[in-house]
């Protein structure tokens, strides 16, 4: 079995997988790896399975060597880190390579794998990501807006009567209360954004048919009703690193 870790700010998330696919995912609070409560949540996510290699992509530099002495330490294996050189499946069009997030790398390795060139992702985190992967097969760039809990948040935080509110789905276009107000701008205003940015993305690509891939927290929501999302793959990013671990596996 390969143990993954795609390592965000917030959240370390947690992937099993086989030489075919991801079996499981788990979410463990990325500070664990802090107050060292984090060894006992993996081995407790792995129950019994027997690790033979792991892999990781992190936007938390300071995590990262923990993660590989965890691996060393405890299933006596190397943790292959998703990296500008070490990356297999697509290449790289773009001036400064070490500024990608490894994330959005791990990502693009998927989306090719899967869905072909060109194609993108778009990965709804804390911000939301296009990733591009060009005709060429290679990373060419993106784009990055606020994300969504961001957006919201943000109005509560910084306004003395908006209220926190619960991203969902609404039928309202005209809100009858300030939450259900906040909820439409949220929603529907954001499936503009999205909408209107991959219409840029088709037109400057020149693909009316572009395969756009959805993932991460809000992907399921946005999509509902957004046909031009293609595809949503909540497992992209653990998919992607395993691809990266297999292709090194098989010396390529």
């Amino acid at each position: 079995m390969i143990l993954i870790f795609d390592i965000g700010n917030t959240h370390t998330h947690l992937g099993l997988a086989n030489a075919k696919r991801v079996l499981r995912q788990a979410n463990i609070p990325t500070a664990s790896w802090f107050d060292e409560t984090a060894d006992a949540l993996v081995k407790k996510f792995l129950s019994r399975s027997n690790v033979e290699g792991a892999a990781l992509c992190s936007v938390v530099p300071r995590a990262t060597p923990l993660i590989q002495r965890a691996a060393k330490r405890f299933w006596k294996v190397d943790c292959l880190p998703l990296t500008p050189q070490t990356i297999r499946g697509v290449g790289i069009d773009y001036p400064k390579p070490e500024t990608i997030g490894p994330d959005r790398l791990a990502n693009a390795v998927a989306a090719k794998h899967h869905f072909g060139a060109p194609v993108v992702v778009v990965d709804f985190g804390t911000a939301v990501t296009f990733d591009v992967v060009n005709r060429a097969g290679n990373y060419a760039g993106g784009i990055i807006a606020p994300g969504l809990s961001a957006m919201t948040s943000y109005l509560h935080e910084k306004t003395a009567l908006l209220p926190a509110i619960e991203i969902r789905e609404t039928s309202a276009v005209i809100g009858k209360s300030t939450s259900e107000a906040m909820l439409v701008g949220a929603v529907h205003g954001y499936r503009g954004l999205v909408r209107e940015l991959i219409g840029e993305l088709k037109r400057e690509l020149k693909c009316p048919r572009l395969p756009v891939i959805a993932t991460g927290g809000c992907a399921k929501l946005i999509a509902a009703k957004l046909p031009e999302i293609t595809t949503v793959s909540p497992l992209l990013t653990l998919e992607g690193l395993r691809l990266v671990w297999i292709a090194h596996q098989c010396g390529e």
